[in-house]
């Protein structure tokens, strides 16, 4: 037992005084695996259904995936904010925070679960239509989303699990564990879909049972103690101060997921509209890559929340600075192998999922100018790690709320109109550019109050209960 407290020990005082690129190898590694990994869950859905179900197919699933999403959104809601909160608690040593967490996110998984099981089982048929499905793709797309629905509970509460035993600065776990549900899922995807012939139910049902092992491995976990706080795996008591704290540090990442689906409704129905079914499925490829080509970004993101949270905790506000400009630099060093592959071969990235569809010269245009801006995406997503981690949630969703609503609402309603479906394409390049130019001038207005604190500390003490300084409104 002692020498389990010492290593949980010297894992904080690592990220408080150790050098921050050797931080950054040791935190981000094992979390940009976990990512992949986890990123590994959506493309293999898509291989399957491509290779073994078909193209009518792949466009029902890859209509219905942002709103399967909705889910996972909760899931970040949770994690980020109880992640970001129990960071922020390790750092400054508040005990009885720590110990109380456990119980609040237990109470808002379930409540988050219902809320989205109920809406989404009356309306589900709906919810695909609006997304622009019609015909058999509408068919095919509800089948797969009703599925997905009945296994919400793994998908918010396994997440949400994964990203606190992240914010303690233990990659390495939560990545053998989202290894293990990647296995699973491609096994069980095997037997629904090849052996079975499930078709998309095959595929949404194996994602599911993946899930579910998720969290059972999560509850594993925190039931026998190996976590670096106290605390009741199954409490369900809740705290009013600590639950606002959740979800006003989390709202942001909710958001972002939220403003996603806003974005994919409009941007499906614009290719819906000036476009066809093929339109449709090789629209959905694409994002489906450039989402896990982002997936190594989002692993440096949650290995930076400890970085960032453990420290401000601390107020070592200096390390908070170097450490946003680290990880952002490695992030974008870390995806470009995997984006030149992908511009220099796409018609071979591409062929993975559509087995069907012929590929032409302008498909492999608009693939290269929707990828273009990736590698410098990673700063963006560092931010949205950033300010939550500094007790600051609003920036962030004003960041993903203006990325949807401001930009990409009226030019996918405007542009593809006037230029058809490559209007998405190019639309997406420039809203990304002009949303990384604005973060990076709220992240630097940022640094100036952070320098400001390092030297002038006295004017920002204040009590030593974590729950009454984070339930301030930013």
């Amino acid at each position: 037992m002692n020498k389990e407290l010492n290593d949980k020990e010297n894992q904080k005082q690592f990220i408080l005084t150790g050098n921050l690129w050797k931080v950054m190898v040791q935190l981000s590694w094992p979390a940009v695996i976990a990512m992949v990994l986890y990123g590994a869950n959506t493309v293999l859905d898509a291989v399957f259904v491509g290779q073994f179900v078909g193209e009518t197919a792949m466009a029902g699933v890859s209509l219905t995936y942002p709103l399967s999403q909705i889910s996972v959104a909760f899931g970040s809601l949770l994690g980020v904010g109880a992640g970001s909160v129990l960071s922020i608690a390790l750092g400054s040593q508040d005990k009885e925070t720590q110990y109380k967490l456990l119980g609040c996110v237990n109470r808002l998984s379930l409540i988050c679960t219902a809320i989205y099981m109920v809406v989404t089982l009356v309306f589900s048929k709906q919810l695909v239509a609006v997304m622009g499905g019609s015909g058999e793709a509408l068919t095919l797309g509800n089948n797969y989303f009703r599925v997905t629905i009945f296994g919400a509970f793994f998908w918010v509460h396994g997440l949400a699990g994964n990203m606190i035993i992240r914010a303690e600065g233990k990659m390495k776990t939560a990545a053998w564990m989202m290894g293990a549900g990647l296995v699973v899922n491609a096994i069980a995807n095997y037997i629904f879909i090849v052996l079975l012939d499930m078709g998309v139910e095959g595929a949404a049902w194996g994602t599911n049972v993946g899930m579910l092992v998720y969290t059972v491995l999560g509850w594993v976990y925190f039931g026998k103690g190996y976590a670096s706080f106290k605390s009741k795996i199954f409490s369900f008591k809740g705290d009013k101060e600590i639950t606002t704290s959740i979800i006003r540090l989390g709202m942001p990442s909710l958001m972002m997921s939220v403003m996603t689906l806003v974005q994919s409704v409009v941007v499906f129905n614009a290719i819906t509209r000036y476009g066809t079914t093929s339109d449709v499925a090789f629209y959905g490829v694409v994002n489906r890559i450039f989402q896990f080509l982002l997936t190594p970004i989002f692993g440096l993101m949650r290995a930076l929340q400890p970085a960032i949270g453990i420290n401000y905790g601390a107020k070592q506000y200096d390390r908070v600075i170097r450490s946003y400009k680290i990880f952002g630099v490695a992030a974008m060093l870390l995806t470009l192998p995997f984006w030149f592959i992908s511009m220099a071969v796409p018609g071979s990235v591409l062929r993975l999922m559509l087995t069907e569809q012929a590929i032409s010269g302008t498909h492999l245009t608009y693939f290269r100018t929707y990828m273009a801006i990736l590698p410098v995406m990673s700063f963006i997503f560092m931010a949205m790690t950033l300010f939550p981690a500094v007790d600051k949630g609003k920036p962030a969703m004003i960041i993903g709320m203006a990325r949807q609503l401001v930009f990409y609402v009226p030019v996918m309603l405007i542009l593809p109109r006037i230029v058809g479906v490559s209007g998405v394409y190019y639309g997406s390049l420039a809203i990304d550019t002009v949303i990384l130019l604005w973060t990076l001038m709220m992240v630097k207005k940022e640094f100036n109050s952070l320098r400001v604190r390092e030297v002038m500390p006295l004017c920002f003490s204040d009590g030593n209960s974590l729950a009454k300084k984070i339930s301030k409104t930013t």
